[in-house]
């Protein structure tokens, strides 16, 4: 991995482990070996790096999401192997807990990859919804952006749920809630 790639990757897992602010120049350079002139002749600075971090770690997030979803399988069965896909659980989401960032969330360039993410896998969702309602696997009841959201929304919170219970029993049990909740809108189900 080229010093670049090194710098990205840690930033990365700064991030997630710690937030913008507890991710200093320093802690970035020691972990990756990198020295401070390397850092940057490649980046302006933490900030410039960190964008390159976060839009990384959206991309990919995306990346999985899309993989899942583009599966073979029914609309159902896609959604649910998104959900059950095996995740850090107690370590949250890297671009959720973007989210209780606040340097991360006051400053529009840094937000704006962990907006689109999110956007991005809502959007997702839904196509995957409506292609299960067009092929007659869920009633028309079905609103396919509302429950999208819905189902980011408890993933997320399942996240908050299973690292303040230090276990991912709540994750689980959020899953199964939506998934329950989804189940009653397939045809001959309800």
């Amino acid at each position: 991995m080229d010093t670049r790639e090194s710098l990205i990757e840690t930033t990365r897992a700064l991030l997630w482990e710690r937030g913008y602010v507890g991710t200093s120049p320093k802690a970035i350079q020691q972990r990756s070996g990198a020295g401070q002139g390397s850092m940057y002749h490649h980046f302006a600075g933490k900030r410039d790096l960190a964008l390159a971090a976060i839009t990384r770690t959206g991309e990919e997030l995306r990346a999985a999401a899309e993989a899942q979803f583009t599966a073979p399988g029914s609309a159902y069965d896609r959604i649910e192997a998104y959900l059950r896909r095996e995740r850090p659980v107690l370590r949250g989401c890297p671009v959720g807990r973007l989210t209780q960032d606040p340097d991360v969330m006051a400053d529009p360039e840094l937000r704006a990859p962990v907006e689109a993410t999110l956007a991005a896998v809502r959007v997702a969702l839904a196509r995957v919804l409506d292609e299960g309602r067009a092929a007659g696997e869920f009633d028309d009841r079905l609103d396919s952006p509302a429950v999208a959201a819905a189902i980011v929304a408890t993933l997320q919170g399942g996240y908050v749920l299973a690292r303040a219970a230090g276990d991912e029993g709540p994750f689980d049990d959020a899953v199964g809630g939506i998934l329950t909740l989804l189940h009653t809108h397939r045809k001959g189900t309800a």
